[in-house]
Protein backbone atom coordinates (compact mmCIF):
# COMPACT_ATOMS: atom_id res chain seq x y z
CA UNK A 1 0.00 0.00 0.00
CA UNK A 2 2.47 2.48 0.80
CA UNK A 3 4.05 2.25 -2.52
CA UNK A 4 0.92 2.70 -4.39
CA UNK A 5 1.14 6.48 -3.74
CA UNK A 6 -2.53 6.47 -2.27
CA UNK A 7 -0.81 7.07 1.28
CA UNK A 8 -1.11 10.38 1.45
CA UNK A 9 -5.15 10.27 1.17
CA UNK A 10 -4.67 8.53 4.64
CA UNK A 11 -3.63 9.98 8.10
CA UNK A 12 -1.50 8.38 10.92
CA UNK A 13 -3.19 8.16 13.93
CA UNK A 14 -0.67 11.04 15.41
CA UNK A 15 -2.46 12.95 12.49
CA UNK A 16 -5.59 12.19 13.54
CA UNK A 17 -5.20 13.12 17.01
CA UNK A 18 -3.45 16.22 16.25
CA UNK A 19 -6.03 17.37 13.87
CA UNK A 20 -8.85 16.96 16.26
CA UNK A 21 -7.34 17.26 19.58
CA UNK A 22 -7.99 14.46 20.62
CA UNK A 23 -5.32 11.95 22.30
CA UNK A 24 -4.17 9.23 20.52
CA UNK A 25 -5.51 6.58 23.30
CA UNK A 26 -9.38 8.44 22.67
CA UNK A 27 -8.43 7.51 18.70
CA UNK A 28 -7.81 3.69 19.58
CA UNK A 29 -10.94 3.37 21.87
CA UNK A 30 -13.14 4.73 18.77
CA UNK A 31 -11.82 2.14 16.81
CA UNK A 32 -11.95 -0.36 19.46
CA UNK A 33 -15.68 0.86 19.92
CA UNK A 34 -16.06 0.96 16.33
CA UNK A 35 -16.85 4.57 15.89
CA UNK A 36 -13.69 4.43 13.59
CA UNK A 37 -11.94 1.91 11.22
CA UNK A 38 -8.37 2.00 9.76
CA UNK A 39 -6.69 0.19 7.55
CA UNK A 40 -3.15 -1.05 7.78
CA UNK A 41 0.15 -0.13 6.35
CA UNK A 42 2.93 -3.26 5.44
CA UNK A 43 4.22 -2.28 8.51
CA UNK A 44 1.25 -3.00 10.36
CA UNK A 45 0.68 0.77 11.35
CA UNK A 46 -2.44 2.44 11.37
CA UNK A 47 -3.68 4.60 8.55
CA UNK A 48 -7.10 6.62 8.73
CA UNK A 49 -9.59 7.75 5.34
CA UNK A 50 -9.05 11.57 5.85
CA UNK A 51 -13.42 11.55 6.36
CA UNK A 52 -11.89 9.90 9.88
CA UNK A 53 -12.16 13.74 11.11
CA UNK A 54 -15.61 14.01 10.15
CA UNK A 55 -16.76 11.22 12.18
CA UNK A 56 -14.76 12.03 14.85
CA UNK A 57 -15.70 15.60 14.69
CA UNK A 58 -18.89 14.89 14.90
CA UNK A 59 -18.95 12.10 17.73
CA UNK A 60 -16.82 14.87 19.99
CA UNK A 61 -19.56 17.33 19.37
CA UNK A 62 -22.08 14.71 20.03
CA UNK A 63 -20.98 13.70 23.35
CA UNK A 64 -20.57 17.06 24.30
CA UNK A 65 -24.50 17.15 23.68
CA UNK A 66 -24.94 14.45 25.98
CA UNK A 67 -26.10 11.93 23.05
CA UNK A 68 -24.95 8.13 24.78
CA UNK A 69 -21.50 6.98 22.68
CA UNK A 70 -23.84 3.97 22.22
CA UNK A 71 -26.47 5.91 19.96
CA UNK A 72 -23.82 7.66 18.36
CA UNK A 73 -21.75 4.11 17.19
CA UNK A 74 -25.36 2.70 16.36
CA UNK A 75 -26.38 6.06 14.11
CA UNK A 76 -22.59 6.19 12.42
CA UNK A 77 -23.16 2.66 11.67
CA UNK A 78 -25.86 3.56 8.83
CA UNK A 79 -22.86 5.72 7.12
CA UNK A 80 -21.03 3.94 4.78
CA UNK A 81 -17.61 2.12 5.16
CA UNK A 82 -16.60 1.48 1.30
CA UNK A 83 -17.10 5.65 0.40
CA UNK A 84 -16.94 8.89 2.47
CA UNK A 85 -20.11 10.09 3.73
CA UNK A 86 -22.08 12.27 1.33
CA UNK A 87 -23.81 15.32 2.90
CA UNK A 88 -27.61 13.26 1.85
CA UNK A 89 -25.58 10.73 4.57
CA UNK A 90 -25.00 13.40 6.88
CA UNK A 91 -28.20 14.51 6.69
CA UNK A 92 -29.90 11.08 6.85
CA UNK A 93 -27.84 10.69 10.31
CA UNK A 94 -28.61 14.89 11.93
CA UNK A 95 -32.51 13.74 10.66
CA UNK A 96 -32.11 10.78 13.18
CA UNK A 97 -30.96 13.42 16.33
CA UNK A 98 -32.77 16.18 15.41
CA UNK A 99 -36.01 15.40 17.51
CA UNK A 100 -33.85 14.33 20.73
CA UNK A 101 -31.53 17.54 20.14
CA UNK A 102 -34.80 19.75 19.77
CA UNK A 103 -35.84 18.45 23.04
CA UNK A 104 -32.78 18.83 24.74
CA UNK A 105 -32.23 22.60 23.33
CA UNK A 106 -35.60 23.04 24.77
CA UNK A 107 -35.33 21.68 28.22
CA UNK A 108 -31.39 23.70 28.31
CA UNK A 109 -33.04 26.23 27.35
CA UNK A 110 -35.83 26.30 29.56
CA UNK A 111 -32.97 25.63 32.75
CA UNK A 112 -31.12 28.62 31.53
CA UNK A 113 -34.04 30.85 31.77
CA UNK A 114 -35.39 29.44 35.47
CA UNK A 115 -32.76 28.68 37.00
CA UNK A 116 -32.68 31.75 39.31
CA UNK A 117 -36.83 31.11 39.88
CA UNK A 118 -38.98 28.64 41.85
CA UNK A 119 -38.69 25.66 39.55
CA UNK A 120 -40.92 23.58 41.80
CA UNK A 121 -38.94 21.30 43.38
CA UNK A 122 -40.37 21.94 47.07
CA UNK A 123 -37.23 23.78 48.30
CA UNK A 124 -38.98 26.98 48.92
CA UNK A 125 -36.27 28.62 49.41
CA UNK A 126 -36.57 31.06 46.33
CA UNK A 127 -38.31 34.47 46.87
CA UNK A 128 -41.16 34.02 44.58
CA UNK A 129 -41.59 30.07 45.43
CA UNK A 130 -44.43 31.23 47.69
CA UNK A 131 -45.86 32.58 44.93
CA UNK A 132 -45.37 30.17 42.50
CA UNK A 133 -45.42 26.84 44.91
CA UNK A 134 -47.74 28.17 47.87
CA UNK A 135 -47.01 24.63 50.80
CA UNK A 136 -45.36 23.06 47.87
CA UNK A 137 -48.59 22.45 46.40
CA UNK A 138 -46.89 20.78 43.30
CA UNK A 139 -45.61 18.06 44.95
CA UNK A 140 -48.79 16.56 43.93
CA UNK A 141 -48.07 17.08 40.39
CA UNK A 142 -45.30 14.21 41.17
CA UNK A 143 -41.46 14.34 42.13
CA UNK A 144 -38.84 16.41 41.02
CA UNK A 145 -38.93 20.31 39.49
CA UNK A 146 -42.17 20.16 38.65
CA UNK A 147 -41.90 24.03 36.69
CA UNK A 148 -38.51 22.36 34.77
CA UNK A 149 -40.23 19.01 33.55
CA UNK A 150 -41.40 18.21 29.81
CA UNK A 151 -45.50 17.58 30.66
CA UNK A 152 -45.83 20.79 32.41
CA UNK A 153 -43.87 22.72 29.92
CA UNK A 154 -46.95 23.86 27.61
CA UNK A 155 -48.58 26.33 29.91
CA UNK A 156 -45.87 26.93 32.43
CA UNK A 157 -47.93 26.42 35.21
CA UNK A 158 -48.65 23.53 37.43
CA UNK A 159 -51.52 21.40 36.73
CA UNK A 160 -53.01 21.40 40.66
CA UNK A 161 -55.94 23.36 40.99
CA UNK A 162 -57.02 23.65 37.68
CA UNK A 163 -60.73 21.53 35.74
Amino acid sequence: MEKSGVLHRYLSVGEVAKRSGLAVSAIHFYERKGLISSIRTDGNQRRFPRGVLRRVAIIKVAQRTGIPLAEIGNALSGLPNNRAPTTQDWEKLSSRWRDDLDSRIEQLTLLRDQLGKCIGCGCLSINDCPLRNPSDELATDGPGARLLELDDIQDHEPSHGTS
